[in-house]
């Protein structure tokens, strides 16, 4: 499986709204796990096919925040950039690194505004939208989900 494979996979679990997928083969032993539950996900080489009997798993109950709606007139006059994938967002390459925009940049298609860490793989998120960046709507080194708002654009 290469990475190709499980940033697709990541992407299926994060439509399909699976809570937790495992996949073993002779390679690789993989398992992905939603909601902030740790470990988030390992991969790790088998140096032995394992056989395990899974084990009858106790109900959790999850409690997630609700996500706070944008004002409805900010979504009619704002474009939004959001999330192609779940992953930990951050707005710089490096902690030393200035951010990739800030508030009044002007961004057009193609152009770098974050880097979604998803595996520890550093994916660099390009705007698809033409404008002025007005507003960050996630915090630095913050979990993200598919399709979550990241910016709020006002178009040129």
């Amino acid at each position: 499986m290469d990475t190709k494979d499980i940033q697709n996979l990541i992407d299926f679990i994060a439509q399909s709204g699976l809570d937790e997928v495992s996949i073993e083969t002779n390679e690789l032993k993989l398992n992905v796990k939603r909601y902030g539950q740790t470990p988030v996900s390992s991969a790790q080489p088998l140096a032995q096919p394992v056989l395990q009997q899974p084990a009858p798993a106790a109900p959790q109950a999850v409690s997630t925040p609700a996500p706070t709606p944008a004002p409805k007139a900010e979504a009619n006059n704002y474009l939004t950039i959001k999330s192609p994938m779940i992953g930990t967002f951050y707005r710089s390459a490096g902690p030393d690194s200035p951010s990739f925009v800030e508030i009044g940049d002007e961004v057009k298609p193609g152009k770098t505004v974050c880097i979604i860490e998803a595996m520890k793989l550093f994916n660099e998120i390009e705007s698809e939208v033409a404008g002025r960046i007005v507003k960050v709507l996630v915090e630095n080194a913050t979990p993200v989900e598919y399709d979550q708002p990241l910016f709020l654009v006002e178009p040129i």
